[in-house]
């Protein structure tokens, strides 16, 4: 065994190490000047010197085309066997050119986004390839955004009240039928409420400059302020509006708040079946829930809102009126029910006035008087628009009101309908 190992490495080292040597140059040469060819996919088409005044259907605000290319190239085995499509780019130079425009990539249209790559060097040629580009009228133009009802759930202890503005406007240039196809249809912004936390709004909540105690203005963060328009560019948007700046999600805390006041019950008899349904026969009968006030009929119960300011409580609770409908189906005798605002114009101007002459919150106070005015009227709509009923327990105020020979009885609980499908205003 010791005289085979000493013939292998020991015997003639000096020609065998000379050998092995000899045999790496050989292979580091013959590998550094193999040839081949291979298809990369995917390159970024950039288009230069574009005319004045004119654009590229396709081209996003970055100069890069929407559609990318793939090219054959021919060069050395080792450096194709590294690239990819993040090192290269093809550049075209539209000077002088107008309408349609068949571009041919040539080796000369290829460059390097690697530094440490030399295309020169180690690509010999590119196979032919022509890109059809089209030139169109550069417009710039301002498109709505809109914002949309927003996805997700509120933190807990907080119900979502409201976004404002409701649209804003981005300004945008590129390609005549790219930019009127946004503007006719607009862009729409949804936020996720899960990315906003309780904590957040807690110290939101918790500021002493605050006018309204129920509500939480969580101003929306800039990164947030961002659309994706795909063909104009490959990166999101940032909407430049000045109205911007107030965009704000608006929340109120959940809380019973007590309506001080008796609300009245009242009778509706629809005209088209005031011959079957008499209001001179059709009275009310006994029910622990309705009690009888100078001749006027009140609901007994005490009462609690839900999802609303206190302040708008204080302003509507001697304004509201419980309406029961006479107007039964064939199939049951369950009367629909719902409560009404009395002159609802008189009651939004009132809180306006009083929201208009607080100015303790700093964000509402920054305000212009007529958009402000407008913010709160959408507000004190949005209210009027979510005012429910509870019970002391928290429970949702559910009435079964039903006739019993013309006499209207008023009960706790949601009626049953074997043969149809009642729906309960409220």
């Amino acid at each position: 065994m010791k005289t085979l190992l000493k013939k292998l490495f020991i015997e003639n080292w000096h020609r065998k190490a000379i050998s092995a040597l000899l045999a790496i140059i050989i292979w580091f040469m013959v590998n550094q000047t193999l040839t081949t060819s291979r298809p990369i996919s995917n390159i970024p088409v950039r288009v230069i010197n574009i005319p004045s005044g004119k654009t590229i259907v396709d081209l996003q605000s970055n100069g890069i085309m929407t559609k990318r290319q793939t090219l054959t190239l021919v060069g050395n085995k080792k450096l194709l066997d590294e690239l990819t499509s993040n090192d290269l780019e093809i550049v075209l130079d539209a000077q002088n050119e107008s309408g349609v425009w068949n571009a041919t990539v040539t080796k000369r249209n290829l460059t390097s986004l690697n530094p440490e790559i030399n295309l020169a060097k180690g690509i010999t040629r590119v196979s032919p390839t022509q890109i059809h580009i089209r030139f169109t009228k550069l417009v710039s133009e301002k498109i709505p955004v809109f914002i949309t009802q927003p996805i997700g759930e509120a933190p807990k202890d907080y119900q979502f009240l409201d976004i404002w503005p409701y649209q804003l406007y981005l300004n945008v240039s590129g390609p005549e039928e790219v930019v009127k196809r946004y503007k006719a249809r607009g862009v729409r912004l949804t936020f996720d409420l899960n990315d906003i936390s309780k904590a957040e709004l807690d110290a939101l909540h918790a500021r002493p400059n605050s006018s309204n105690s129920d509500e939480v203005s969580f101003c929306v963060p800039e990164q947030w302020k961002r659309v994706t328009l795909p063909l104009l560019s490959d990166t999101p948007i940032e909407i430049d509006d000045p109205k911007a700046k107030d965009l704000s999600i608006y929340f109120i805390r959940v809380s019973l708040i007590p309506v001080n006041s008796k609300i009245p019950v009242d009778l509706y008899f629809p005209t088209e079946g005031i011959n079957t349904y008499n209001p001179k026969t059709v009275s009310w009968g006994s029910s622990s829930l309705i009690e009888r006030i100078n001749g006027l009929h009140v609901f007994s119960q005490p009462l609690f809102a839900k999802g609303v300011s206190h302040l708008f409580v204080r302003i509507v609770e001697q304004m509201l009126q419980m309406s029961i409908t006479v107007d039964p189906t064939k199939d049951n005798q369950y009367l629909n029910w719902s409560i009404e605002f009395i002159n609802p114009r008189l009651l939004e101007d009132r809180f306006i006035s009083l929201m208009m002459s607080d100015t303790t919150d700093e964000e509402v106070r920054e305000f212009e008087p007529l958009v402000r005015e407008e913010y709160l009227r959408n507000r004190f709509r949005s209210y009027m628009n979510r005012f429910q009923l509870y019970k002391s327990d928290d429970k949702k105020l559910d009435l079964n009101v039903h006739l019993d020979n013309h006499k209207v009885v008023m009960e706790e609980g949601i009626p049953s309908l074997p043969t149809s499908t009642f729906i309960r205003k409220e």
